[in-house]
């Protein structure tokens, strides 16, 4: 019998929330799995700690000015070693490398995602973005040759496994849940006030500070609502949120004979990730295991959108299309900066997104260079919206 290899894995964003949690499951699971590249935007610390432990082929440091610090320590142990965002880019194209870990926050991971999947490299996609900017050219490119896209998200890994077996059966509509983030059922004089150090406290995930903070405006549903139209291909009619506290049922599908399937489990983002790496099998786990009697109850509601509007601009872009996603995408990414440098409150974030929304035109059929502009304007524009 032929011993099975273990899979050789590059991970994309090596030093954040999902690339530290992916080394957990490579740790655990060596026999399984093996870190074959490192990518860190310029975490320069962490990333050297990473790669004196799994002694991966070759690293990459965004951060440029970081590279003889990577390079003096790394090269004596026959690491290799580059700098640069097109470093990252180019990367991908590894023949060592069997399966791509897009775990870069934001549209900073769109180019690297792009040539990976040019080059048939498998995708675990952890950054929603790549597809709420260009879900059209980034299906489209996977359909071509023939990659598949394994999703990452809790969310869209639920529905990904409840859909397991059942490809031939039609998707009356998904609901992905919601936690409702820190600040679920506060009324917006509370929200007026609120600074970064509470939003960043979600109560039931660790995650990045970006991801915390859309999470509690709601944006990370709206964009994980967008990437879930492309995913699994859906109408935004099939599409709804609904909010679950307890962050138990990670999202539910339900098919046109009306029965639902739902996907369960305690929040821990190592899961989702190991299932992206072992699909269409699973391998055992030491994860801790859910037990009823300590959730006597699981309650579900409707999500806020008056208070929490970035939910509703996320659906209005997925409904008219085009760049609107981009924009919507890249105003927020702008808005939560501004946001964690004190620049503006709260609420000023969904303000400043719909000014953008509105402000910028629009274009149906956008290129891959449309998408890159349109990026670059709205992020101008926004900008100029910061006090």
């Amino acid at each position: 019998m032929d011993e099975i290899k273990p899979k050789r894995i590059a991970i994309l964003g090596c030093t954040g929330s999902i690339g530290t949690q992916a080394l957990d499951v490579i740790r655990q699971n060596p026999q399984h799995f093996t870190a074959e590249v490192l990518v860190a935007n310029s975490n320069a610390e962490l990333l050297i700690q990473q790669a004196l432990e799994f002694k991966p082929n070759a690293v990459v440091i965004c951060d440029e000015s970081k590279y003889k610090q990577v390079q003096d320590v790394l090269f004596p142990q026959d690491i290799k070693v580059y700098a640069g965002a097109k470093a990252i880019e180019q990367i991908v194209e590894m023949e060592t490398i069997d399966m791509v870990l897009a775990a870069i926050v934001g549209y900073a991971g769109l180019a690297s995602t792009i040539n990976a999947i040019k080059h048939k490299k498998p995708i675990a996609l952890a950054n929603k973005e790549t597809l709420v900017v260009a879900g059209d050219i980034v299906t489209k490119l996977a359909f071509e040759n023939a990659v598949n896209l394994y999703p990452v998200d809790s969310e869209h890994s639920a529905i990904f496994q409840c859909l397991a077996g059942e490809f031939e059966n039609k998707i009356e509509k998904i609901y992905l849940t919601a936690s409702g983030g820190p600040f679920r059922g506060k009324e917006r004089a509370f929200l007026e006030t609120v600074k970064k150090e509470q939003a960043l406290k979600h109560p039931n995930w660790v995650m990045g500070a970006k991801i915390t903070i859309d999470s509690a405006s709601l944006m990370n549903k709206g964009l994980e609502v967008i990437e879930a139209k492309w995913l699994f291909s859906l109408k935004p009619e099939q599409i709804d949120v609904i909010v679950h506290p307890q962050s138990i049922v990670h999202s539910i599908v339900q098919f046109n004979d009306g029965s639902m399937k739902a996907q369960m489990g305690l929040p821990d983002m190592k899961l989702p990730i190991q299932y992206a790496f072992t699909f269409p099998g699973r391998i055992k786990s030491d994860f801790p295991r859910f037990d009823f009697l300590k959730y006597p109850q699981l309650t579900f509601e409707q999500p806020d959108r008056k208070n929490f509007p970035n939910l509703q601009l996320a659906f209005d872009a997925m409904e008219k299309g085009g760049n609107m996603p981009c924009v919507l995408n890249a105003a927020n990414e702008i808005a939560v900066e501004a946001f964690l440098s004190d620049k503006i409150g709260f609420l000023e974030m969904s303000s400043l997104i719909e000014k953008c929304l509105n402000k910028l035109s629009f274009v149906k059929a956008p290129s891959y260079d449309d998408y890159v502009l349109c990026d670059k304007e709205t992020r101008d524009f926004a900008k100029s919206l910061v006090k």
